[in-house]
């Protein structure tokens, strides 16, 4: 006679895991039908590779959008997605992996996540998945918080009556029921934390059935439960369950072990007719699918990632499943020793009184294992020595953890998956769930690829490697430098990114061009050029060039073209760098040079204190790219062309007419002064600022002249002691209340300079009433000590000794 054992299980849950584990050794079923998309039943067997390595998600997208890659709406490509996320805690993948293991039969008994993707609306009440629209659920989201405990952490269905608080966290009332505050914790006193003993299956089979009855008699008295569209949606998974299940057993099969969520067990043994599911199901939306295994995170598992099964700690849960003896004991040892590698001292003393403090916590709680909570409490304690850092650190590393799974070469991908894997291998870059700097040197071929690779993918929208902002990178156009940190998401991006192209450099190529045919913005478009040579996607197509060089004609906005300016000049450096042809590029940045020259004096005209230190940014964008371009890579001017030296002194001259202009703002006016001291250009900057610091100048606007002298580095002050007995004179003179309307900007300025500038400008200016202080007297040099120093400097600055 046919046996059917359901087992109802928590997602994520260890102690879920191990005795569903110990259940299925006992009952050896001949099929095993687990809770999820049926589509997957022919990639299941992947997870007894040994190269499958949880945390992994089984990915279903929608795969019928791609047969409008050829539309210019990047909306009608867009695919929707769903995740099942499973870690090795995961019961569902305790139940894969022993069913693999014997040689079991594996079916997933769920509603197909064809029906379930048609049926999902643009916006869910789920968390958002990778493209904005599908949800990541284990089951999918939009009915993940209604089986688990942790979503709502016993307080779930605020607002919503006694009957939506059973619908949507049946543990969470249970847990109330029990007097916890807690779901999480009484999940875990009563299944995570047990050790050996009789199953804990039938008392929750028990307690759910006495829960959903409880919510049908509230619901049948006119309390809110849930809406009808969701209630709709389980009463068609649940159909589709109890029809696998019924099509199992007529196919023969003695022993069927069915794997679903607490919730959904009385609704799998109650006797409906067949008939009655296949009324339900009648009529059921549906979407062309695909589904494959991804690597997945333990971040991803997390409650505060969004994911609606998540759990509050999935390195703690994983170290629970993996260490069922002396699990505290092994955890501190682990924190002692993540501490130590960051140079803090904790001994072995420190890891037993913390032991004995996790444990007394525990007893005090009346809790049959010290959990989370005091093994925390220990450790800040005793560990951490009450400091939050050092915790901060364990709370990512351990209690949430950094693991990112691998699944086999040979699970199905689509053609730009592969080429990516592929990439990643030939260049050594392997994905991570932690956060990885990389510094590349454009010198080397392998550094080379992988920063045309990194761009690439920037193209196709797929931002695993970020490059550092320009204050924090090299000014050297041979380095760059990135940080890497892989994201699950990433895959349906690629997925996404098909359509482009089967290659990333063709899908990339393929992107670029249909940016730049629907591009308006001349900065638009300057930025999609440079894009296009930093990936070495080749010289940018001549209609794209003919597009710039009409827009840099007809724009008449001088703000636009000094945007515009800075990554044309990039793309022109990085070409050089990289051995990119550049092409009509320079053509492009001759004329906008020219223009913005003409176009900055009457735009410096009446401007107010934000405009001018808008205009500011863009001035010191400009005044950069320019001397970057009168200092090719190979010291040389193109051949042909105005020399680039043209353009910087052309620039220099536009400056110099513009500092004397009368009404000039004074941040614009002091910032020019500095620029043109810098170049050399002018020889009477202490004259120029005593007149801008002198009693008759408003304080404000001797402030910004200032703040605008100042904003290229306060170690002028340093060098040249004039300039800082003006700065100081003119602050010691001025009145109290002037003293405080000016001070913020002044802290605004100095408080960019880094540490050691700021001492050495205090230094100095706390000698300026001492001459001869600070300069040691003629008698207490000795020129025997000195002379090795003074031949090293000799030698550095290439001068004979």
């Amino acid at each position: 006679m046919a046996r059917t054992e359901i087992y109802g299980i928590r997602h994520h849950g260890p102690g879920s895991a191990r005795s569903l584990r110990r259940a299925l050794e006992e009952f050896r079923p001949d099929v095993v039908l687990i809770e999820g998309p049926p589509e997957a039943d022919a990639t299941v067997e992947l997870a007894a590779d040994p190269d499958m390595k949880p945390p992994v998600a089984l990915l279903a997208y929608t795969t019928d959008t791609a047969a409008k890659a050829a539309s210019a709406d990047a909306g009608d490509r867009r695919h929707r997605a769903a995740f099942w996320p499973l870690a090795e805690f995961s019961p569902e993948w305790q139940a894969i992996r022993h069913a693999v293991g014997n040689g079991v039969p594996v079916r997933f008994c769920d509603l197909p996540a064809a029906c379930q993707l048609a049926d999902r609306p643009e916006s869910t009440d789920g968390p958002p998945g990778a493209d904005g629209q599908a949800g990541e659920g284990d089951p999918p989201a939009s009915q993940a918080a209604a089986e688990e405990p942790a979503a709502h952490d016993g307080a779930a269905g605020s607002g919503g009556g006694e009957a939506e608080l059973i619908r949507l966290d049946p543990l969470g009332w249970l847990a109330q029921a029990a007097g916890y505050d807690d779901a999480e914790r009484w999940w875990e006193d009563v299944v995570e934390h047990r050790g050996e003993g009789p199953s804990p299956f039938p008392a929750i089979a028990e307690a759910m059935d006495v829960l959903r009855r409880e919510a049908e008699e509230r619901s049948a008295r006119g309390e809110q439960v849930v809406s009808e569209a969701y209630a709709r949606r389980e009463r068609r998974r649940e159909a589709y369950m109890r029809r696998t299940l019924r099509r199992t057993l007529k196919e023969g099969y003695q022993r069927v072990a069915v794997v679903c969520g607490a919730w959904h067990v009385p609704a799998l043994r109650a006797d409906v007719p067949a008939s009655r599911d296949e009324q339900v199901l009648r009529g059921l939306p549906k979407e062309k699918v695909a589904v494959t295994w991804v690597p997945w995170t333990h971040g991803r598992l997390a409650q505060w990632s969004g994911y609606g099964a998540g759990v509050r700690s999935p390195g703690w849960y994983h170290h629970l499943f993996t260490s069922p003896d002396r699990p505290v004991e092994r955890w501190l040892t682990e924190a002692a020793r993540l501490l130590r590698a960051e140079d803090l001292h904790v001994s072995s003393a420190h890891v037993i009184e913390a032991v004995r403090l996790a444990e007394a916590l525990a007893v005090l709680r009346g809790r049959p294992l010290a959990g989370l909570e005091e093994v925390t409490e220990a450790t800040r304690a005793v560990l951490c020595e009450g400091a939050e850092e050092p915790l901060a650190l364990i709370q990512r590393r351990m209690v949430v953890g950094e693991r990112l799974g691998a699944v086999p070469a040979r699970t199905p991908m689509v053609p730009l998956q592969q080429d990516l894997r592929a990439a990643q291998r030939r260049l050594r870059l392997k994905p991570s769930a932690l956060v990885k700097e990389q510094d590349l040197d454009l010198r080397k071929p392998l550094d080379l690829e992988r920063s045309r690779l990194l761009h690439r993918l920037r193209l196709l929208q797929v931002p695993w490697g970020r490059p550092q902002s320009a204050a924090g990178r090299s000014k050297g156009t041979f380095r760059e430098s990135w940080t890497l940190q892989w994201q699950p998401e990433f895959d349906v991006a690629l997925i996404e990114a098909g359509a482009w192209g089967t290659t990333v450099r063709g899908a990339a190529d393929a992107r670029a061009r249909a940016l730049a045919a629907e591009a308006t913005a001349l900065a638009e478009l300057t930025s999609l050029v440079e894009q296009r040579l930093l990936a070495d996607l080749g010289e940018a197509p001549a209609a794209v060039m003919r597009a710039l060089a009409d827009l840099a004609a007809t724009d008449q906005d001088v703000a636009h073209l000094m945007a515009a300016l800075p990554p044309l000049v990039r793309a022109l450096r990085y070409g050089d760098v990289r051995g990119t042809p550049t092409g009509p590029l320079q053509e492009v940045v001759d004329g906008l040079v020219v223009r913005i020259c003409v176009g900055l004096p009457p735009a410096a005209r009446g401007l107010d204190d934000d405009a001018a230190r808008e205009l500011l940014e863009r001035i010191n964008a400009v005044h950069e790219a320019v001397c970057l371009l009168a200092s090719p890579a190979d010291g040389r001017a193109p051949a042909g062309r105005p020399a680039a030296k043209e353009h910087l002194d052309r620039w220099q001259d536009t400056l110099a007419a513009l500092v004397d202009r009368p009404g000039l703002h004074g941040l614009l006016e002091g910032r020019l002064t500095r620029l043109l001291h810098d170049a050399g250009r002018l020889a009477d900057v202490p004259d120029r600022m005593a007149r801008a610091v002198s009693v008759g100048q408003e304080p404000a606007r001797a402030a910004a002249w200032i703040e605008g002298f100042l904003s290229g580095g306060g170690l002028i002050l340093v060098h040249d002691e004039a300039l800082l007995r003006l700065v100081d004179g003119w602050l010691a003179g001025l009145p109290a209340d002037s003293f405080t309307d000016v001070l913020p900007l002044l802290r605004r300025t100095f408080g960019r300079y880094a540490a050691p500038e700021r001492r050495a400008i205090g230094e100095r200016a706390r000698r300026l009433g001492d001459p001869a202080a600070g300069r040691p007297a003629a008698e207490d040099l000795d020129p025997a000590r000195a002379l090795p120093a003074v031949r090293t400097v000799a030698q550095i600055l290439g001068r004979p000794a």
